[in-house]
């Protein structure tokens, strides 16, 4: 697990346009800022170009990044998350003015759309916020910032197992809370 104060070194030697600095964080956080952009974006490609953004960003910007308000992977994390969403959305705007010279009308998503997908994410918010902290940290680390059962255990400092199972039962309680609330499966 990495510390606070290594964070604090990386900083440093960032805003001093150390190179060696930008590898390390590279080497350290690409893969959990991969994970979570291909989640995203569910293309490779995208995901790439949104974690490259993030790191650009930092090596710009490192004074941006301040190491007593959360740790370095968090925000490489909320930047490449961040940059997959503003892909998404170019991707949506040019296929809605590809399909316009084209003649067609547009799919719009319809007010009803919107407001059931959010009253949605609002549950499962809370549900999650709700949840006892063993197993909402786990979940908001696998499925917030994209990081494997055993990355989890090393975030954590748990054996792997451990993070296996807390990640298990706190789906099934979610999926439970979220079933209590109305919220059924969608057959498949």
């Amino acid at each position: 697990m990495r510390s606070h104060a290594d964070d604090v070194r990386l900083r440093a030697m960032l805003v001093a346009a150390d190179e060696s600095a930008l590898t390390e964080a590279y080497d350290r956080h690409a893969p959990s800022a991969y994970a979570l952009a291909a989640r995203i974006t569910g293309d490779p490609c995208w995901a790439e170009d949104a974690v490259q953004e993030a790191f650009v960003e930092l090596w710009r910007h490192p004074e941006r990044f301040d190491p007593h308000t959360g740790s370095l992977r968090t925000w490489l994390c909320m930047l490449a998350r961040r940059r997959a969403i503003d892909l998404l959305r170019r991707q949506s705007a040019q296929r809605t003015h590809l399909t316009r010279l084209a003649g067609q009308a547009p799919v719009e998503p319809t007010v009803e759309d919107d407001v059931v997908g959010a009253a949605q994410a609002k549950a499962v918010r809370e549900c999650v916020r709700d949840l006892p902290a063993l197993y909402r940290d786990a979940i908001a680390l696998a499925y917030y910032y994209g990081l494997s059962y055993r990355q989890v255990a090393i975030e954590l400092g748990i054996p792997e197992g451990t993070a296996k199972s807390r990640l298990r039962s706190g789906l099934r309680l979610l999926a439970e809370r979220m079933s209590a609330a109305g919220y059924v499966e969608d057959p498949v």
